[in-house]
């Protein structure tokens, strides 16, 4: 019996004393004080920006091809040579465009002397048909001779004028400035007129686009802005770096149904041709500064069925949950339009265990909300869109 009792005994204790361990450890409330990171939500000026992965195009763009067929005679660029407007780049073998200017030209000196010729019978011909000595068919014959011969002379000379003008194609000239790519049809070659193979593609890169997509709800502000003047664009290397500012050159006509999108052209002098066409590059779309904007880290923000909500650790060290109106992203910290006014303590870290009147003890963070940068800077944002969600407890805030 002492055996059994001794076994029953020690289950008791032992429970026992998990019990006063646990009662011993709980405040008043009866509910142990749940560990949380919190940080303190801060009024700043900050940039209001919009960052996005943008191409870079070629200012314009020109496939140089034949408009008359032949040989290659003479060839006047090489490979990624800068050009400007009129220069010369390629000739066709002009021989046989000359013999047919030379041909149309006889044949329009020979149909002029026919006319003449047609015109001096007809007024002969006016003053016998009077005295009724020729017949009015003779007559009316030589006058449509003489008309006939008046329009194949017009076709003479457009006829002359085509020639000359397959001629004036033979000598092909850059239409723009800017950089040769790859020659693709060298001297000596032959080529068909209107040919699908390009002789050369002609890129200006001074200046140079890079072309961007921003989410639709910046539309109007960005609008309104471009009515106040010059809207500045920096762009930076895909792997980091400042390259050049250049401005917001046009917005596309409609927005992209599809990606809820915006397509914008911003333009760069690209003095120094650091921007070349076909790279992708980091562009920040400088809209303003937001004076005493409220800012908390983007981690605090929590989605919920009915909106974005904060929780606010109280004066007693616990929490309420608070609904927000989050606004754009700047670094790693989100402005905060409407729910919060500034020196309030949010919680970053632990909210899945959280529920409105929760015992915390609190850690505060090391974050630094971001101060107003200047235009030669780099600026970093982004829209940030609140998704509808329930919290952790799945109920809704």
């Amino acid at each position: 019996m002492s055996l059994r009792f001794h076994r029953l005994l020690f289950p008791a204790l032992v429970l026992c004393t998990l019990l006063l361990a646990a009662c011993g450890g709980e405040e008043k409330g009866g509910r142990k004080p749940l560990a949380v990171t919190a940080a303190m939500a801060e009024k700043r000026t900050v940039p209001v920006s919009i960052k996005a992965v943008g191409t870079v195009e070629a200012y314009s763009s020109v496939a140089i091809k034949t408009r008359v067929g032949g040989q290659i005679a003479e060839q006047y660029v090489q490979d990624g040579q800068d050009v400007r407007q009129g220069d010369p780049l390629f000739r066709i073998d002009p021989r046989p465009f000359e013999a047919a200017v030379r041909e149309s030209r006889a044949k329009l000196e020979r149909d002029q002397v026919l006319l003449k010729k047609a015109n001096e019978d007809l007024r002969r011909y006016s003053g016998l048909i009077e005295k009724n000595v020729i017949s009015r068919d003779q007559f009316e014959q030589t006058e449509a001779n003489a008309r006939s011969l008046a329009a194949t002379l017009k076709v003479d000379e457009a006829e002359l004028e085509s020639r000359q003008l397959d001629l004036s194609y033979t000598l092909i000239s850059a239409p723009i400035d800017g950089r040769v790519g790859h020659v693709q049809v060298t001297l000596g070659n032959v080529i068909k007129a209107n040919d699908d193979r390009d002789l050369a593609v002609i890129n200006q890169i001074r200046p140079i686009y890079v072309a961007l997509a921003v989410p639709e709800q910046y539309v109007t502000e960005i609008l309104r802005r471009m009515g106040q003047g010059s809207l500045p664009v920096q762009a930076e290397a895909s792997g980091g770096g400042y390259l050049e500012t250049g401005v917001l050159a046009s917005l596309d006509n409609t927005v992209d149904k599809n990606t809820g999108t915006i397509k914008l052209k911003a333009v760069f002098p690209n003095d120094k041709l650091l921007l070349w066409p076909g790279q992708f590059v980091r562009a920040t779309l400088n809209l303003d500064s937001r004076q005493g904007a409220v800012l908390v880290p983007s981690r605090a923000v929590q989605p919920g069925s009915k909106g974005a909500f904060v929780f606010v650790v109280t004066d007693k060290n616990t929490v309420e949950m608070r609904s927000v109106t989050a606004g754009a992203i700047v670094d790693e910290f989100t402005i905060i339009e409407d729910g919060l006014s500034g020196g309030e303590t949010v919680v970053t870290e632990g909210q899945i265990r959280l529920t409105p009147g929760a015992a915390v003890q609190v850690t505060m963070a090391k974050d630094q909300a971001p101060a107003a940068k200047s235009s030669e800077s780099t600026p970093a944002a982004a829209p940030a869109q609140a998704a509808p969600a329930t919290d952790a407890g799945g109920k809704a805030p």
